[in-house]
């Protein structure tokens, strides 16, 4: 082992998971040392100063803030990488223009993510959440029973990537219609209807959110276009909670616009509303779409590989800039 790799350091901010052997195994086995933050993420202030303490030469962050402060805080730092997929937790900018790589696993839970939006459609139209609640009240009451058959259903998938087109996959297994919006629709999916989002709002009786969550994206499903959505639909978010405007999401509950929600995201996770709690047409899970013991076991070490590539001197294989 070589004196520069035992003098750099690879600091991971938080983690969402029991330990960090997986990435310490990785680090650690190729000469880097590994230093991890508190598993909660902490405060971008935290994160800062703990960078300035560690100056690390690669940084891995699940959902812990990087700032710019914090990349402009070490002199040595070579690679922003990402446990997960989105990058609004990084300064991708303030990264690139000082020549550090910024790195993400964008094909590590697709297929999870898609079983959970699917899990969630098929809670909604068979009931299960309501009629488990009812029965635990000690109401056995089957006649009130009001539920769809998914073959009926037109299902608006909003982002088509490698879990939209997934989660489209899946649902026409069950005979949905599939519609997509996309700002590149594929020439592959020809089976896929794809129309603009205002069309596929007012079409379908279900909404599937895949798409990340960007300046452009933000409150993207706002008042008015929840206005647009059938009377009972139901919409389901697995991507990131501020694509949804939360307080126009609780007044079309509220009103009865729509039939019901299912979020594995929230924009200010963790808090939860307090109206958004009180809706029972609401089924809420707290940000685990992404999760199994095969997802989480190939992010990590996916994650841990791009950051000994980048000391090593080799390109990344899932950069997401282009460093100046």
């Amino acid at each position: 082992m070589s004196t520069t790799a035992e003098r750099r350091t690879v600091f991971i901010t938080d983690y969402a998971w029991p330990d960090v052997e997986i990435e310490r195994q990785v680090i650690e086995g190729a000469g880097f040392r590994l230093v991890a933050g508190p598993a909660t993420p902490a405060s971008a202030a935290e994160i800062e100063a703990l960078v300035a303490q560690h100056q690390p030469a690669g940084i891995l962050t699940n959902w812990a803030p990087v700032s710019a402060r914090a990349i402009a805080s070490s002199a040595g730092l070579k690679i922003v990488g990402r446990l997960g997929v989105g990058l609004d937790n990084i300064a991708v900018d303030e990264a690139t223009r000082r020549g550090i790589w910024v790195t993400n696993v964008p094909d590590y839970c697709f297929e999870e993510v898609s079983d959970h939006s699917v899990g969630m459609l098929l809670a909604f139209t068979r009931g299960l959440l309501h009629f488990d609640r009812e029965v635990r009240a000690g109401r056995w009451q089957p006649a009130t029973a009001q539920l769809r058959r998914m073959q009926t259903l037109t299902c608006g998938i909003v982002g088509f990537g490698r879990i939209g087109r997934s989660t489209a996959q899946k649902l026409a297994g069950f005979g949905a219609r599939v519609l997509a919006y996309t700002r590149s629709p594929g020439k592959e999916d020809r089976d896929i209807e794809f129309v603009p989002l205002n069309e596929l709002l007012s079409r379908s009786d279900a909404v599937i959110v895949h798409i990340p969550l960007t300046p452009d994206t933000k409150h993207l499903l706002n008042r008015e276009r929840l206005a647009l959505m059938k009377r009972g639909a139901f919409l389901i978010n697995v991507s990131r909670g501020a694509v949804i405007d939360t307080q126009a999401l609780i007044e079309a509950l509220q009103s009865g616009h729509l039939g019901g929600a299912a979020l594995d995201v929230l924009e200010n996770e963790p808090n939860v509303p307090p109206a958004l709690l009180a809706q029972p047409n609401v089924l809420l899970t707290p940000h685990i779409a992404f999760t199994s013991d095969a997802s989480l076991r190939e992010l990590r070490q996916w994650a841990s590989e791009e950051v000994v590539r980048v000391l090593r001197g080799e390109q990344p294989k899932q950069a997401r800039n282009s460093p100046a």
